[in-house]
């Protein structure tokens, strides 16, 4: 079954892969994904990291090419290959000339569906992630922000991190690894997205001669509600330079009709050098070099955060004026002056960002996986236009609220106190 929109096609398999492509005749290129719809967010708490671990082992070699074969290969063509594992979505995607598209699509297609899974394979690629997990922890921002995420969803597969831990990883066997790989990357789970100078039939092909024989009928695990918690994580580390202060609440879900008010409420707050974060805490105060508002949406919720590094004698400072900037949001209107300069903001960050056919092919697999439909850029715009200074005020009086937020605070902050009382806004 195929349907058509604009120069977006779409064709379901009859083994329940679905193949959409965006033919964009101005460029040379075409970057092709495969996107599996499941990310770490589907890992029982014993299993955690077993998502992230099996993209590494599918660059570890097939029935036919070794590992040096597959890089040699891609790169003899003058490609890009590249995976990444989230919480929702694993990805596993290329960028070739137009002429090439064929020979990287085998390579792709021939890694995700025929690893090998080899038990010396299994053990140096323990090594590898155990040591990406202590590059991570001497990253105090990142060690912040997984701290918060722990507060935010507290107990949830949410909250834990997509590497796993150490325990976890030192802990997977062959037969674990295979077994969830069986479950997990099968057709039905898979959408195979590509943008760029193509012709959909012939991706529809090129999947449908690598996916055809495939038998696997796997099941994804379920995913509880998601549900944000209220937490306050302070942990003084004295080798730092800096305290990490992130302070987040809850937002809109991602495919949520109002969730355009959130982007525009975010980039107002902290989305670039004018907004008011920066202006206010850079700025007037001087009390960071690096302070921003982040926001995070998933299947089922979705989480607006603050981040700011800071001294550590400037904590209580720096958290009372995100406090106000919440306070002003709930009881003033936003001028339409600065209303407009975040739109257009807004409007740009989208625009420009798809420019390439690598976010294109991207955009295409979200908003399959996400939204079951196709979004034109058009209707992006439209919605972000629709967004009012009322609109914008409801969202903040909905969601900036004291019994909402969570706070996580990491460096050399010694017996610093931060409690529910002190985050009224």
């Amino acid at each position: 079954m195929a349907t058509k929109k604009a120069m977006v096609e779409q064709t379901r398999l009859s083994n329940g892969l679905q193949v959409i492509t965006e033919r964009i005749p101005s460029v040379r290129s075409v970057s092709v994904g495969i996107w599996v719809a499941s990310g770490s967010r589907r890992e029982a708490e014993s299993e955690s990291g077993i998502s992230h671990f099996i993209e590494h082992m599918l660059f570890k070699g097939t029935a036919t090419r070794s590992a040096e074969k597959i890089a040699r290969e891609v790169d003899s063509i003058g490609g890009n290959l590249d995976a990444f594992t989230s919480r929702e979505l694993v990805s596993f995607n290329t960028k070739v000339l137009d002429e090439h598209v064929g020979r990287a699509w085998d390579v792709l297609a021939d890694l995700v569906s025929n690893p090998m899974f080899r038990e010396e394979d299994i053990a140096k690629e323990k090594s590898v992630i155990l040591e990406e997990i202590k590059m991570d922890a001497d990253n105090p921002e990142y060690v912040a922000h997984e701290m918060f995420s722990n507060c935010f969803w507290k107990g949830q597969a949410l909250g834990r991190p997509i590497l796993g831990n150490p325990k976890t990883v030192k802990s997977f066997t062959r037969t674990q690894l295979v077994d969830f790989f069986e479950r997990v990357y099968a057709p039905k789970n898979i959408v195979v997205t590509a943008a760029g100078q193509l012709k959909h039939d012939q991706i529809v092909k090129l999947v449908g001669d690598s996916f055809r024989g495939s038998k696997r009928k796997g099941k994804l695990a379920g995913t509880e509600q998601a549900a944000p918690t209220t937490g306050i994580s302070l942990k003084h580390k004295p080798s730092l330079e800096q305290a990490h202060v992130i302070l987040g609440v809850p937002s809109f879900a991602m495919p949520h009709a109002r969730r355009f008010d959130s982007y525009v409420l975010s980039t107002i707050l902290g989305g670039g050098m004018s907004a008011r974060l920066f202006q206010n805490i850079r700025e007037k105060h001087g009390l960071a070099y690096s302070v921003f508002s982040e926001l995070n949406m998933y299947r089922d919720s979705g989480c607006l955060a603050v981040y700011a590094g800071t001294s550590a004698t400037s904590v209580t400072k720096v958290v009372e004026l995100i406090l106000a900037e919440f306070r002003n949001l709930k009881s003033e209107l936003v001028p339409e002056e600065e209303l407009r300069r975040a739109k257009d903001n807004l409007k740009g960050s989208l625009m420009l960002g798809l420019e390439s056919t690598s976010s294109r092919m991207a955009n295409l697999a979200r908003q399959e996986i996400f939204f079951k439909r196709f979004i034109t850029m058009d209707e992006m715009l439209e919605n972000i236009e629709s967004v009012t200074a009322k609109s914008v005020m409801a969202v903040a009086n909905q969601f900036l609220k004291k019994e909402n937020i969570a706070l996580a605070v990491l460096g050399p902050i010694g017996n610093l106190k931060i409690g529910r009382n002190n985050l009224d806004c």
